[in-house]
């Protein structure tokens, strides 16, 4: 019965997987998008992922069965709402870490050094001082323009008079015809 306690290295690669974790996710993902739904289904996944990686690497586990938990993992996407791909990258850097922390065989000093390098870089590549000319925001039309859809530069147009900015680019998210609605992604400058 105790022969199955978690080993002391297991409860510090945890620890390490939680400062990580919480680093990405609430330190620079939270703090900069405050996007709640996010923080918290990419957090309980980390630690759920860590939980499953940490059992599979302790048993004998197959290349199939690894093919097969990612066949599993596949499903969600079919399954889920359009996500940004922001939301996306930090959700996969907060399983990333969970895959990384759990795996044994690695030293704790070598698990240490590559979840810095993945922090620093999410720190660097994705800081507000980097890419600051061009920001992106979440529109709701209540009527659907077909002409405007159809024609970019009209829509570009249209959707930069209306916000009182200048419209770089947009992304048709969702289009609901019942409701006669658009949502958008408008990424522009100020």
């Amino acid at each position: 019965m105790f022969d199955q306690l978690p080993a002391p290295e297991t409860l510090l690669r945890f620890g390490i997987n939680i400062a990580a974790m919480l680093t990405l996710i609430f330190g620079l993902y939270y703090s900069r998008y405050r996007d709640k739904e996010l923080v918290t289904a990419a957090s309980l996944f980390n630690v759920f992922a860590f939980g499953v990686l940490t059992v599979l690497s302790s048993v004998e586990f197959s290349l199939t069965a690894g093919f097969g938990l990612f066949a599993i993992l596949a499903l969600f996407t079919l399954r889920s709402e359009q996500i940004s791909k922001i939301e996306i990258t930090y959700f996969f850097g907060s399983i990333a870490i969970a895959v990384i922390c759990s795996l044994q065989g690695t030293t704790l000093l070598f698990t240490g050094i590559v979840v810095s390098i993945v922090l620093l870089g999410a720190w660097v590549l994705d800081h507000p001082r980097i890419l600051s000319s061009a920001q992106g925001v979440k529109i709701t039309l209540d009527k659907i323009d077909t002409d405007a859809l159809s024609d970019p530069q009209r829509m570009r147009d249209d959707l930069s008079e209306r916000l009182g900015v200048d419209v770089m680019s947009f992304q048709i998210t969702t289009l609901d015809y019942i409701n006669d609605m658009a949502r958008l992604k408008v990424f522009y400058r100020q």
